[in-house]
């Protein structure tokens, strides 16, 4: 009776733990760590387009040493953080997206300055460069989105129940999110 018992009772247990979603939770980590990989593959792709733009821009521009300068120092800045997908939390993601921003920030300048320069916008090397970044910038965009979606259904699936008391015992934590830069909200003012 008692082996009959035990029996029945890895019967019930097994499909209970086979089905605890364990494997699913660990393809759905392993999906944010790739779409993490990929912002910071776009991310690293801009920050490789910015000395060629820069020494691009020098070479027309040579009275705007601040600007270029504020370029190649946001780029420094912006390109020693780095997050390992392992140490992916809120003060990390915070910390990585300011640095990005003050890179942004000073590209945002740069192109300023490169209105002035009727010969530097005519220039194929240049054009070619404008056009490289701009399309970086909307991949980056792009992979934001999926990192963000990867995460979404990451943290929506170690929410839910049963699978919230097996993520806490697996170490299963809330991944955080890519968030809009303050001041994103507002329309950035355009002035002839």
């Amino acid at each position: 009776m008692k082996t009959l018992k035990h029996i029945l009772l890895i019967a019930f247990a097994i499909p209970f733990f086979t089905s605890c979603g364990y494997n699913t939770m660990v393809d759905k980590n392993e999906n944010v760590d790739a779409s993490w990989a990929q912002v910071e593959n776009v991310y690293q792709r801009r920050a490789d387009l910015i000395p060629n733009l820069v020494n691009t821009v020098k070479g027309y521009a040579e009275h705007e040493k601040e600007t270029l300068t504020g370029v190649i120092e946001a780029r420094s800045k912006a390109t020693s953080v780095n997050i390992n997908a392992d140490n992916l939390n809120e003060a990390n993601l915070a910390q990585f997206q300011q640095a990005q921003a003050g890179l942004t920030s000073a590209l945002s300048k740069l192109m300023v300055v490169m209105e002035r320069y009727p010969d530097l916008k005519a220039n194929q090397n240049f054009m070619d460069l404008q056009a490289q970044l701009e399309g970086t910038e909307n991949r980056i965009a792009v992979e934001r989105k999926k990192f963000n979606d990867a995460t979404r259904d990451y943290n929506a699936y170690i929410k839910k129940f049963p699978r919230v008391i097996y993520a806490s015992w697996f170490d299963f934590e809330k991944k955080p999110y890519f968030q809009a830069e303050a001041g994103s909200e507002k329309a950035p003012k355009v002035e002839f």
